[in-house]
């Protein structure tokens, strides 16, 4: 390639925000010893990132489209290394969760701009090799995020597991700054921002009501009214998105059988394969008694699964109908958390490790493929709308699924313990709990609770694997498994700048 500059700004940004998606899970029980945090409080320390980076991806990649892509990659940069700054310095649960979210926006800027970035420098051989080394990152953040997250807790301290993003931002500012040219969309086009409030009023109001659940009951008042939002907000949004000019989501697409599949999969597939990985991590460290870093070390077998079959499928699979490696890959998803569903009092990490193996394995079908499926299933002029609905609806589904299946969590264990104690233990309270309700006691519930929780996620991954193998077999997907990083949405029509053109 004629210049990697631009290819490795781009890329540790997107490290960066990946990585913090996933890094904290092994440090929640830090956490909550260290912040007083309950279980919604670590609920929320991962739902509000995830959740404003679903929520605001759409709308802010059109924002950059008009007003450059560039300065909007570097602004998110900015408020994401601030963000992380405010994270470590958390004196209080409420703190650390505006700072997550706060975090969570600027990783959308970020997000939204990384790949009309490079689509903007590179062209032809040379963009197909920029968008192969950013997928390899894009994988290696998710891998390396436990493990990461493990050792800086188990070292430093949970606080440095934001800290650390302070000085690759800085390095990341710089970068992108000197060597990445400014780019922007088609002129004329205008933000949709009733449709990015409207969406981003759903998202949060249908997180909320499933967090809340798990604390106050289903039918609880505050919880029904947050559903009722949510279903207001989401016809909002349609009604909006069926009159505006430049629409982030037309509701069109899905009458496209297709893509109604390739988006239930990405929702589906998130949600299933690591939503519940945060109450893992609990039962691991403050159950089990394992550090951090042996804690995150658990979850290697599932990165290592992933990863090498997603290195050999671009090759081994090509060809192959995108709707059988996401569809297969959602089964044995399922396949995988079904296998962990049969934890109990006596059951230590090994017990995880042939689920955690075959949930790799589906992940590694899965994540390559879906993006290409998604383009496959519309016409091309809406291949960058597609592309953003499926980061979109993968990040919301992590969001969802972390709050559904920690009130299946919570459910399932007051069947044993009391309100309080259940939500405590989920917490990472464990130790104040032993002397009343003894360890046995104490490691029965909690892999009761997981147990409901992991069956649930397989549930979702079964059911969403059926419908995309019906459904993308009813829109017609194209062939291939879209693993090559090339299908993933670029913008069209813009002639690469000269290498030697860079500022430098």
């Amino acid at each position: 390639m004629r210049t990697w500059g631009p290819l490795t700004a781009v890329c540790l940004g997107t490290f960066m925000l990946l990585l913090d998606v996933t890094i904290a899970v092994v440090a929640l029980p830090d956490m909550a010893r260290g912040l007083h945090a309950s279980l919604s409080d670590l609920q929320w320390v991962m739902d509000g990132y995830a959740l404003a980076l679903a929520a605001l991806l759409l709308g802010l990649g059109a924002a950059a489209d008009a007003l450059g892509r560039r300065r909007v990659h570097v602004a998110g940069v900015v408020l994401f290394a601030v963000a992380s700054l405010l994270c470590g310095l958390a004196t209080g649960p409420g703190m650390l969760v505006a700072a997550r979210g706060l975090q969570g926006v600027g990783a959308a800027a970020m997000f939204a701009t990384t790949l009309p970035l490079l689509g903007s420098v590179y062209r032809g051989r040379q963009r197909s090799m920029a968008l192969g080394v950013w997928g390899a990152v894009s994988g290696a953040a998710a891998a390396v995020g436990p493990v990461l997250g493990g050792l800086l807790t188990d070292g430093p301290g949970w606080r440095w597991i934001f800290w650390v993003n302070l000085p690759v931002s800085v390095v990341a500012i710089w970068l992108t700054l000197r060597v990445v040219p400014e780019s922007r969309g088609a002129a004329g086009r205008r933000v949709d921002r009733a449709g990015t409030a409207a969406f981003a009023a759903f998202a949060a109001a249908l997180t909320y009501g499933a967090v809340r659940a798990g604390s106050h009951g289903w039918t609880e008042r505050g919880t029904s009214a947050a559903f009722v939002l949510a279903v207001v907000a989401l016809g909002a949004f349609v009604v909006v998105e069926c009159r505006v000019a430049d629409p982030l989501l037309d509701p069109r697409l899905f009458l496209r059988p297709a893509f109604s599949g390739v988006m239930l999969g990405a929702l589906a597939f998130n949600a299933a394969a690591f939503g519940v990985m945060a109450y893992t991590s609990l039962w691991l460290q403050t159950l089990l008694g394992m550090s951090p870093v042996r804690g995150g070390l658990v979850f290697v077998w599932l990165s290592l699964a992933s990863f090498v079959v997603a290195a050999a499928g671009g090759r081994l699979l090509h060809g192959v109908p995108a709707r059988l490696t996401i569809g297969g890959g959602l089964l044995l998803i399922a396949a995988g958390q079904f296998c962990m569903a049969f934890l109990d009092a006596g059951s230590t990490a090994s017990a995880l490790v042939p689920g955690l193996l075959l949930v790799g394995v589906g992940t590694g079908l899965v994540s390559p493929g879906i993006a290409g499926a998604a383009l496959s299933a519309v016409p091309a002029e809406r291949a960058g709308m597609a592309g953003g609905a499926v980061n979109t609806f993968r990040q919301l589904g992590y969001a969802l699924g972390i709050a559904v299946f920690g009130t299946v969590l919570t459910s399932r264990m007051e069947g044993t313990l009391p309100h309080d104690a259940a939500h405590g233990l989920a917490g990472g309270a464990a130790g104040a709990l032993r002397g009343v309700f003894g360890e046995h006691a104490l490691r029965a519930a909690f892999a009761s609770g997981l147990n409901a929780a992991t069956a649930t996620a397989g549930a979702v991954a079964a059911v969403a694997g059926v419908l995309v193998l019906v459904l993308v077999r009813a829109g017609g997907d194209g062939r291939g498994t879209g693993a090559t990083p090339s299908a993933v949405p670029v913008p069209k029509g813009e002639e690469a700048a000269p290498a030697a053109s860079y500022r430098r």
